[in-house]
């Protein structure tokens, strides 16, 4: 994928491009912001720089052999959302998993939607016919997104989740492309 340009519901200037080298502190800052705010996500401690340098090695060498597509958001040179589908091997192999993450100050500006959209996109191309995605039920922006892109809810687990001291649903959406 080439670089795209798009403008933001805001008005700024974003660029959705694969991730480098390069994006390890923008990276590291962005998933530790969201540990800090505790956003919706499974991660509930901040990682060090060896930990991220560790993580996009690993994740630089998967992109490299086809096995995840992912993409960064950047803003005014800040990492403002990360985005992947990793791919499911043997008879899953058609099945992508969706992950995502907005820093607060660029959400509901039409980043993920971007994001998401330019995966799918990426992800029919790669052969890909279902992406599964995992969201917790009090994440109501995340879930209205996923619906309006086509994702259905398939399943829940109740009280799959604790956050903030209160059992949460973990829900599961799926999405079929073509």
């Amino acid at each position: 994928m080439r670089m795209q340009k798009f403008s933001t519901k805001d008005a700024r200037t974003a660029l959705l491009r694969k991730p480098r080298w390069e994006d390890l502190d923008g990276m590291m800052e962005l998933i530790n912001s969201l540990v800090e705010e505790e956003a919706p996500i499974n991660r509930t401690e901040e990682v060090s720089r060896t930990e991220e340098m560790e993580f996009l090695t690993k994740r630089l060498s998967s992109i490299e052999k086809g096995e995840i597509i992912q993409f960064v958001a950047e803003v005014d040179g800040d990492i403002a959302g990360n985005a992947e589908i990793t791919k499911l091997s043997g008879r899953e192999a058609h099945v992508g998993r969706l992950g995502i993450g907005v820093k607060h100050g660029y959400r509901r500006i039409g980043i993920a939607t971007r994001m998401i959209e330019s995966l799918l996109q990426r992800a029919k191309k790669h052969g890909l016919k279902i992406i599964l995605l995992a969201v917790y039920s009090n994440n109501l922006p995340a879930i209205a997104l996923y619906k309006k892109l086509g994702f259905r809810e398939i399943g829940r687990t109740p009280k799959g989740v604790c956050w903030k001291g209160a059992y949460i649903d973990d829900i599961r959406m799926a999405l079929e492309i073509d």
